[in-house]
């Protein structure tokens, strides 16, 4: 564990904070922390950030809601640049989305980990942009009665599947599920953290029963 003091500070007294979702993994905003909203955040255990363009401290979610509950607090081997894992309770843009980085630039097509995260970002752009011959962009021009529709058919072939005790066609047709459940997603502006926070609340209540039941 290091102390603030041995953290390197720029010359205007800042040091830039990369926000990150603890429950997804998702870089949410890059910001920036003087040492008294540091110190800020540490004792509210919410994200307190330095405006530069107000030139003010602001706590994240005190207009909007949306604050941003501090996991966990890490510099890099510099010293000058925090990584700061919280969960949100909102979304992290003052647009509205779920993360700042929304807007894709470039990704290659043969390198790169899968994630759901990433489908999903891919499946905001094809929303966005609908690009012709693209299946996805087909189910977002005919509209939420195609998609219910698609989830629905793909929820009957995972119960055929899995009735015939058939492994490797289940995962396929799990897999058509999931992915036509995010389109579902995509078009009701439904995020993977809305349901990471639902499923982690769950467990919550779940652990309280198991213990309930033991005592």
């Amino acid at each position: 564990m290091i102390n603030i003091d041995e953290l390197k500070f720029d010359e205007k007294g800042l040091i830039p904070a990369i926000v990150q979702d603890a429950r997804t993994g998702r870089v949410l905003t890059l910001a920036y922390m003087s040492r008294e909203s540091l110190e800020l955040s540490l004792e509210r255990e919410k994200t307190t950030f330095w405006s530069r363009s107000r030139q003010e401290l602001w706590l994240k979610g005190e207009t909007s809601g949306n604050y941003q509950h501090l996991v966990s607090v890490t510099a890099d081997c510099d010293g000058d640049a925090l990584l700061v894992r919280v969960e949100p309770d909102g979304p992290a843009c003052h647009k509205g989305t779920e993360s700042c980085f929304e807007y894709p630039l470039w990704h290659s097509s043969n390198r790169g980990e899968f994630s759901v995260e990433g489908l999903y970002q891919l499946l905001q752009d094809r929303k966005a942009t609908l690009p012709e011959g693209s299946y996805t962009s087909y189910l977002f021009q005919k509209g939420i009665d195609k998609i219910l529709k698609k989830v629905g058919e793909e929820c009957t072939e995972v119960i055929i599947a899995g009735k015939a005790g058939d492994k490797a066609e289940t995962v396929y047709e799990l897999a058509d599920l999931a992915y036509h459940a995010l389109v579902l997603m995509t078009e009701m502006g439904i995020t993977p953290a809305d349901v990471a926070k639902e499923l982690a609340s769950r467990h919550i209540i779940d652990h309280k029963v198991k213990q309930e039941k033991m005592t």
